[in-house]
């Protein structure tokens, strides 16, 4: 198991439930990943109000025509059910005042379905509580502050991976290898992420030969604190427009639908910034109860601002890749024995634009699919030449400032090709990817392409091994 955060860890623990020996790999400490400070919530219909599909109809819209409904339909009916294990493992979700749930409504849900706890400290509460269990459980084996260098392939199949840790190098056999190292979205310049979410798995799978999907949707949240100092990108969760915050213009007049799908968010924001030249709009959340929002309310004092009487700056930032790592419902990728969960995966569930809080859920749903898959593949081959090349070095500043500025909110031809040609292999396949969409969709917005193209619906951009682009239809 590489990577140690929501799916990850819950991958490792439903795989030693059923049996397995795990080695979790981990390139921080416990509950210092990606997953620690995520805001949103887990969406399920958990309500009598709710459905399954209802969720699959809210999830289908806001993938544009793209969300693979087999996806979608695994997704919301399995949600619900990976909420109450986590009950069981021990998390504490924020409840109403009758004892049941407290649900949430956020961007493109036609109800109430998202559960939090401690408010926005929801992704900070699970992986604490997951890391916990992990770190004690006699089928595990942690190793923090190790680093995967490269998969390890023999005769065709994915058997292990390389490392090293501050003992020195090791390798590490295995019958599944399954990514959960996170998303890509801190290769853009401005983003919401930790500086570590830069696509290792992707890399670590492209050099193994595998198929990657859909790198041409990178979400974009439409409420990142805008800032001078290091908490410029700071991440404000779309609960607080759920529940009642609004976003102003320059003349302090609304502008868009606040819970409308991100995509659509997120293009108003930018339209009205390039309109009056302006680096920010304003979120006012004067009659929001900042103290369900304990982070939040934390990190705008250290900013000098106060939400009950200030509005705050807020402007777009690369927030999620809905592209990754291509595998079918329980993880597979196209190489055999290697499996992909979380934000590194890619099964066509998001589409074109995920919807709000669908990406904690898919953490679990899909780690528990592909934890249980995992455990009956072969044993890994003890003989035979392994084949192994890791990722390159971590992008630059320039490729950062390029993914920015030419595969960000809106994209161009002339951009993507000058993009095409940057030296960070995962931007070049962004780009060729981008390139491929001549159509505008949902997280796709090319200037060259203003229009949705009916005859791309339900097709997803694959880039193989080799860096060969295709288009697959997926159900």
């Amino acid at each position: 198991m590489i990577g140690a955060g929501a799916a990850g860890l819950y991958a490792a623990l439903t795989a030693a439930r059923e049996g397995a020996k795990v080695v979790l790999v981990s390139r921080s400490p416990l509950a210092e990943s990606a997953s620690y400070w995520a805001q949103g919530g887990i969406a399920a219909a958990l309500s009598v109000d709710d459905s399954p599909d209802r969720h699959a109809r809210d999830t289908m819209a806001a993938g544009r025509g793209v969300a693979r409904p087999s996806a979608v339909t695994v997704l919301c009916e399995d949600s619900p059910r990976r909420v109450r294990e986590l009950q069981a493992l021990g998390v504490r979700f924020d409840g109403d005042r009758r004892g049941g749930l407290a649900l949430g409504l956020e961007g493109g849900h036609s109800e109430r379905r998202i559960v939090h706890a401690g408010g926005s400290a929801t992704g900070r509460r699970i992986t604490r509580q997951l890391a916990a269990l992990a770190a004690t459980h006699e089928r595990i084996d942690v190793l923090e502050r190790t680093t995967v260098s490269a998969l390890t392939v023999s005769e065709g199949r994915c058997s292990g991976v390389s490392a090293t840790s501050e003992d020195g190098a090791l390798s590490i056999a295995s019958r599944g290898t399954v990514l959960a190292t996170g998303g890509s979205a801190a290769l853009w310049a401005r983003t919401t992420n930790p500086p570590g979410a830069v696509g290792v798995g992707l890399a670590l799978a492209h050099a193994a030969g595998a198929d990657l999907a859909d790198l041409e949707f990178t979400q974009f949240h439409p409420t990142a604190l805008v800032s001078d100092g290091p908490r410029d990108g700071f991440l404000i969760t779309e609960a607080v427009r759920g529940e009642g915050a609004t976003l102003l213009d320059e003349n302090g007049e609304r502008f868009v639908d606040e819970l409308a799908p991100r995509d659509e968010v997120a293009l108003a924001i930018e339209a009205k910034l390039r309109e009056t030249g302006e680096r920010s709009v304003d979120l006012d959340m004067r009659q929001v109860d900042i103290a369900r929002f304990p982070n939040i309310g934390e990190t705008l004092a250290q900013e000098g601002i106060d939400p009950s009487n200030d509005t705050i700056p807020v402007a777009p930032a690369a927030h999620y890749t809905m592209g990754g790592v291509a595998t079918d419902l329980e993880g597979r990728a196209s190489v055999p024995g290697l499996y992909a969960v979380g934000e590194c995966a890619c099964t066509g569930l998001h589409g074109a634009n995920r919807l709000a809080s669908n990406s904690l859920a898919e953490c679990f749903v899909l780690a528990g699919r592909a934890a249980a898959a995992a455990r009956h593949e072969p044993r890994a081959a003890e003989t035979g030449a392994a084949a192994e090349t890791g990722p390159a070095d971590p992008p630059s500043q320039a490729t950062r400032d390029s993914l920015w500025r030419h595969a960000g909110l809106r994209r161009s031809a002339e951009g993507l090709r000058r993009l095409a040609g940057d030296d960070f292999t995962i931007a070049r396949l962004v780009a060729a990817a981008c390139l491929a969409r001549e159509e505008s969709r949902g997280a796709h917005q090319r200037t060259d392409f203003p229009d949705t193209d009916p005859a791309l619906a339900g097709r997803h951009v694959v880039v193989d091994g080799d860096g060969s682009v295709r288009m697959e239809e997926w159900r």
